[in-house]
């Protein structure tokens, strides 16, 4: 899995390519680790995400937790049918402001 980072100013946009699972999670976890630090809105862009696990939505739900701990927002964009439906199953579309 590839993780491009784009910073401006208070936002930052991160865009995954790839799969986002069990072995790729904790990638990008460590790459979230220090990267939040003064962020207050937080936009994954999934376009060119081919897959999302049950570890890739820990990694999105720690990820939010955090950004509402420290008073950012975080949303997801450009999310393709086969990952909106996992967000659709497990009731999190809402919760992350899912876009397709």
């Amino acid at each position: 899995m590839t993780i491009n980072m784009q910073r401006q100013g208070s936002e930052l946009t991160i865009a995954p390519e790839g799969r986002l699972d069990t072995l790729t999670s904790p990638q990008l976890e460590k790459e979230l680790g220090t990267a939040l630090d003064g962020v207050q809105s937080l936009v994954f862009d999934f376009e060119k995400l081919e897959y999302l696990s049950s570890a890739g939505i820990r990694v999105m739900l720690s990820t939010y937790k955090k950004m509402s701990k420290q008073g950012g927002s975080m949303c997801i964009k450009n999310v393709c049918p086969e990952v909106e439906e996992i967000f659709e199953m497990t009731g999190l579309t809402s919760v992350f402001g899912v876009q397709a």
